[in-house]
């Protein structure tokens, strides 16, 4: 292992491991380290649970190894490409599916893209995520990330859960 390497190793260890266990992988190592700066990381287990706070990762890494200039996650899409013209909605439903619902399904949720116009997906949470307390977390911090990360075309999210009408949610209010 090289000495860059070894000193990234340390700061994962030291202030960002916590977090990526926190999120349900099991750890992050690094795996390349390119003569130019940049480091490459692999998440074991889920690379999904990593993606949405991989610029907090780099950012931390950055500031604790100067020498650091830019962090890379393997098995991530480096350059997503758009998706095609009018299909944004379609592309952003397979997003969910394949990486948001397996995880939500265990707290009995659901996320469906109810329309997308002008890099704009709106979403609306079901059966344990409408009425959560943690859906605006959910949101803001697992699902907007993740797709703007896999869909360039995306802008932003838009919530469009009635999450008064919800009846079993995961984390009821009370339980905040």
């Amino acid at each position: 292992m090289s000495d860059l390497a070894a000193v990234v190793t340390a700061a994962l260890a030291r202030s960002i491991l916590p977090s990526v266990i926190a999120r349900g992988a099991a750890g992050i190592r690094v795996i390349a380290v390119g003569n130019d700066g940049v480091i490459t990381l692999e998440a074991d287990g889920s690379p999904g649970a990593v993606l949405p706070i991989l610029g907090r990762i780099e950012a931390q890494i950055r500031a604790a190894v100067p020498a650091v200039t830019a962090v890379r996650l393997a098995g991530a899409d480096p350059a997503p490409q758009p998706p095609e013209a009018g299909d944004l909605r379609g592309a952003a439903q397979r997003v969910l599916d394949a990486e948001v619902n397996p995880s939500i399904a265990a707290h009995r949720g659901h996320v469906t893209v109810v329309s997308a116009d002008d890099g704009w997906v709106r979403i609306r949470l079901e059966g344990g995520c409408q009425g959560c307390s943690l859906a605006e977390v959910t949101i803001r911090q697992g699902i907007e990330p993740l797709l703007r990360a896999r869909l360039p075309g995306v802008t932003g999210l838009t919530d469009a859960t009635d999450h008064e009408a919800g009846t079993d949610p995961f984390f009821s209010p009370e339980k905040r």
